[in-house]
Formats: structure tokens, sequence, C-alpha cells
């Protein structure tokens, strides 16, 4: 009896020292330090369809995307799921888009990527495309209640005709309801600076009212645009082409998410058709 004792001791000492050793937890990752990352966009001024959008994406003639996941028109890529990014050296590369079925190569430029997360915007085949910092690493606000707050970054690709951008500089402001009994709305307020083509406010915060407490928070934010000429005279709200060709205020409204970062990207024409919208692509 005792040698079986003693070996049940033995037993049970191996197994609490196996169950003593760490459990090392790794992950797939790869190093992007001393690395561009990126985030293409499509915003030519076309209209919106399978027969325009982008099959085959070649960065320094390595493939970066296919027909298997195509960039649509007015959106970008990575896509799939929110906070991607591509990789690529840092210093000049070169983009090639390639659209339609039939493969057709419509865009061959070059482009300086710097170390960092950076959105590189396609506006114009016959341009190199403008690339604006993603303002990452992010800002984070913290609380002792629930938060009620998103953010929201502005981007100008407006052109008034085709080949031609407008040069008018574009405030975006938004309004939220501030009693969701009342339904009593905000002021008009400035999302950022008013910014010309090609630029882009910095992240900017956005109240977001909810209207369930206990929830993930959301509510409507309502928006606007107004213009400023090149003299620096307030036009007042901004006029758009709509689908009946009559020029209308602009005006639209998004869902805002608590804790989430959106890009709101203006494009399209403002006088022609493909009349133009604002898109949004989610940032985190």
């Amino acid at each position: 009896m005792k040698k079986i004792r003693n070996i049940t001791f033995l037993i049970a000492l191996v197994v609490t020292a196996f169950s003593c050793e760490k459990n090392v937890i790794e992950y797939d990752t790869t190093d992007v330090t001393g690395k561009a990352e990126f985030q293409l966009h499509y915003v030519v001024p076309v209209v919106a369809g399978a027969a325009n959008n982008i099959f085959k994406i070649e960065i320094n003639d390595q493939l970066y995307a296919s027909s298997t996941s195509p960039l649509a028109t007015y959106n970008a890529v990575p896509s799939g799921s929110v906070g991607r990014f591509y990789t690529t050296k840092v210093g000049e590369n070169n983009i090639k888009l390639y659209k339609g079925d039939n493969l057709e190569l419509v865009y061959d430029k070059n482009v300086t990527l710097t170390e960092g997360k950076q959105n590189v915007f396609v506006y114009d085949f016959n341009q190199p495309p403008v690339v604006i910092d993603n303002g990452f690493p992010y800002e984070a606000i913290v609380t002792d209640t629930t938060a009620d707050l998103q953010w929201v970054k502005f981007y100008n690709f407006l052109f008034e005709t085709e080949g031609v951008p407008t040069d008018l500089k574009l405030q975006y402001q938004y309004q939220y309801t501030v009693n969701n009994e009342t339904g009593e709305k905000s002021n008009w307020a400035n999302v950022g600076r008013a910014v010309s083509f090609g630029e882009s406010t910095g992240w900017e915060v956005i109240p977001v009212n909810v209207t369930v407490e206990i929830s993930s928070g959301t509510a409507r934010i309502d928006y606007r645009i107004t213009a400023i000429d090149a003299g620096g005279n307030d036009l007042g709200i901004l006029q758009v082409m709509n689908a009946n060709n009559a020029f209308v205020n602009y005006a639209d409204w998004w869902t805002g998410n608590v804790g989430r970062r959106y890009h709101h990207i203006f494009a399209g024409m403002r006088a022609a058709k493909p009349t133009s919208a604002v898109r949004q692509f989610t940032a985190l």
C-alpha cells in the first residue's frame, strides 16, 4: 500500500507541475514598423455600377485586390472589416487600377507614402491621388457614465461638372436632437473648419443623444453644407443638382453610434450627373 501511495503522490506532483506552467498565447501578426499603411478610396465622379468597378488593383506590380473583392465606385479597400489597412514600402509607390470585366487599365500613377496610416484618394484617372493622414492613433475620451460621443471626419471631393473640381470651400455642419421627449433640435454647429477640394477636417466630436440608455447607443444626426466662394463670401447652404435636374439645398442624415469614427466623403458632381452625395466609410 505504501508503494501505491508513493506512486499516487508522484503522479499528483507531476500533474501539479504541468498545471503551473505558463500558457503562452501567441497571435499571428506582422510587424508594420517602418512601413506605409493605407486605405485606397475610389471617388472618381463616374456612374455607380459594375461597369465602373475596379476589378484589379496592383501596387508596384503586385496584386492587392481582384474580382473576388472589387473596389466599387465611391468606396474603399481593404473591405470586409473595420480598421484594415494595406501595407507597402515608405516612399514612391505605383498604383494601377483595372476597370470592368475586361480589366481595362484606367489608372497608372505614382504616389509618395509615409510611415503610418493614411488614406489615398483616386479622384481623377488623369491625376495623381491625394494622400491624407488618417489621424491615428485615435483620441480616447473616458467618462464615468455612459458616453455620448462619436467622431466624424469630412472630405471635400466635389466636382462642379466633369473634369472641373469645385473652387468652393465647404463647411460641413451637424444638428442633433437635444430633447428626445419634445423633439427639440440643437443649433447647427460646424464639423471642423471649411475645407477646399482635396482637403479634410480633423476628427471632430459629434454628440449622440441616445434614445435607449441601456444600449450600444444610437441617434439620428442631421447634416448640411454651407459654401464659401474664392473671395471668402458666405454663399449660404450649398445648392446641388438632384435626380430631377433641379437645384436644391444639400441635406442628409446618418445614424450616429457612440464611440465610432466615420469618414464622410463628399463626392460626385454639384451641377451635373452623376450627382453628389456623402458616402460614409467606417474607421472604427
